[in-house]
């Protein structure tokens, strides 16, 4: 097991270099002067030209891209944002606690309410309860993210005043954005789940333990729901990397200081070491949420444990037989 996290963050190093080359690549091609953008419009041409040569931007392709992988790479440092002169990892360090809140949050959300879901549209497969869960399903991932977030602030912030509708504070502004979030995400872990214990329901050892007379509610989350889980798994993770990534539109939306915000306005100012520091760690992150989520195949299948022992245990068995 530990020879297999050791490489996989090992396979990481060159996933993390090819994110940087292409952002970098990305931005250098990107039109639009960041010096004209920081100094303004009523700023002269010899002034811009002093700060672009300031911030290095008058040096080739090659010449930057080295220096940046140097500056990142072997100094650790992302940079100064080219708006506010702070450093971007510290930043995005500061950043980062809301939208992990967020981000938990949502999950925790789209999995309570999108695991059920599918678990009663399988069981009753063709039923009113299926095409019931199924299009609230369809109605929750069809809703555009920005839209729900509106409408939750419409509704229960400036008709009934029961939440604020945007900044950040004590639990009650986290439930707006989280619920923005989590109710599109609930509707693909649902369409998931459904899909996943469709296929392991009729299968042996499901009818078999109906047969020794188990109760159903344990054939169903013990014996069925246990199989169906790799999937779902895959689906959770990947919407937690993204949202740790930032969850851009409803940050924006409910004016939450997290790094999508803080990625959003890098966009807008041409704010290049911002929006390379937020995208270097976004891949950072979400390499290392894909990590965790292969560990938990191991610890939900035991096929899949019995295979890392087997690896453990082979080159055991070789020492044994060379020695004799």
């Amino acid at each position: 097991m530990i020879r297999y996290i050791v490489k996989r963050l090992l396979l990481m190093i060159p996933v993390i270099l090819g994110v940087t080359w292409l952002i970098f690549t990305i931005m250098y091609f990107t039109p639009g002067d960041p010096a004209r953008i920081i100094l303004g419009t009523d700023a002269s041409e010899a002034e811009i030209a002093a700060l672009q040569e300031d911030l290095g931007l008058n040096d080739g392709y090659v010449v930057r891209f080295v220096r940046y992988v140097k500056q990142v790479f072997i100094d650790f440092d992302m940079g100064e944002s080219y708006i506010n002169g702070r450093n971007v990892g510290e930043e995005i360090g500061l950043r980062f606690p809301y939208t992990f809140r967020v981000a938990a949050i949502s999950v925790v959300i789209a999995v309570l309410i999108g695991l059920p879901l599918g678990i009663v549209a399988a069981v009753n497969q063709f039923t009113w309860k299926d095409n019931a869960a199924m299009m609230a399903a369809l109605v929750g991932i069809s809703m555009p993210g920005f839209w729900v977030g509106l409408m939750l602030s419409l509704a229960f912030a400036l008709r009934l005043g029961w939440l604020p509708a945007t900044g950040i504070g004590g639990p009650q502004y986290y439930i707006l954005p989280c619920l923005s979030i989590g109710l599109s995400g609930c509707a693909s872990i649902a369409r998931q789940t459904r899909s996943g214990m469709l296929e392991v329901i009729r299968q042996d050892y499901v009818v078999t333990a109906r047969a020794k007379g188990q109760v159903e509610w344990k054939v169903i989350y013990w014996h069925a729901l246990m199989n169906a889980l790799i999937p779902i798994i895959t689906q959770v993770g990947t919407m937690f990397g993204i949202q740790l990534g930032g969850a851009m539109i409803a940050e924006t939306v409910f004016s939450i200081p997290g790094i999508g915000t803080y990625m959003v306005s890098g966009i807008k100012n041409r704010d290049y070491p911002a929006i390379q520091g937020s995208v270097l760690y976004v891949a950072v992150i979400f390499g290392i949420i894909m990590l965790v989520v292969d560990l938990l195949y191991a610890f939900v299948d035991p096929r899949i444990r019995a295979q890392y022992q087997s690896r453990k245990a082979r080159p055991k068995k070789a020492a044994a037989e060379g020695g004799k």
